[in-house]
């Protein structure tokens, strides 16, 4: 499909996707967004909001989600490295509180889409990341939620990153279990 490869996940509906890039002495091109070839792939998504950050090594953002508003999410690292995860809430799925994980890199180029009804997060694995994301849903404050970065019951094997630094929120999230979340 043009200058995109898309892998489907063990979950259902979670892709990963791997860019063309041309380059030369000068650099590189690379498109990384096409609607058309999205859609060819099966992922239709009207996005509404590119979102992106940057944060240091060890910091882990997540387990995140909007409650009413859930968000699709197409995910990309420019700078760094980060291991970015996808967590299944959606209560009919056969692999509902199960995870799927995948390294972005500035190397490797590759995107994840996530679609409504997951738990996003990621942890910086380079001293320094940017990341960047589009978004099918405005980002609603209000309408925040999160679980356990480290819930035992989801078992994510976060890759080993020295300390681990989280926002004062991501410090208080409950477990799967005592989340009243349904999608």
């Amino acid at each position: 499909m043009g200058n995109f490869t898309f892998y489907e996940t063990r979950i259902k509906d979670v892709y990963i996707i791997d860019v063309k890039t041309y380059g030369d002495n000068r650099g590189y091109f690379m498109e990384t967004y096409k609607e058309s070839d999205f859609k060819e792939a099966g992922l239709d998504y009207n996005f509404v909001q590119d979102n992106q950050s940057s944060s240091r090594k060890g910091v882990l953002r997540g387990l995140h989600f909007q409650k009413t508003h859930p968000q699709a999410k197409l995910v990309r690292v420019l700078k760094g490295e980060v291991f970015d995860v996808a967590v299944d809430l959606r209560k009919d799925s056969p692999t509902y509180g199960q995870w799927v994980g995948v390294v972005l890199s500035e190397e490797n180029k590759r995107q994840f889409m996530i679609p409504r009804g997951f738990a996003h997060g990621f942890v910086v694995m380079s001293d320094y990341a940017e990341f960047a994301y589009k978004c099918d849903e405005l980002y609603h404050p209000e309408d925040e939620g999160g679980i356990m970065w480290n819930d035992p019951a989801i078992g994510i094997e976060w890759p080993e990153v020295g300390e681990i630094i989280l926002s004062e929120k991501d410090k208080v999230h409950p477990s799967l279990k005592d989340s009243k979340i349904v999608f």
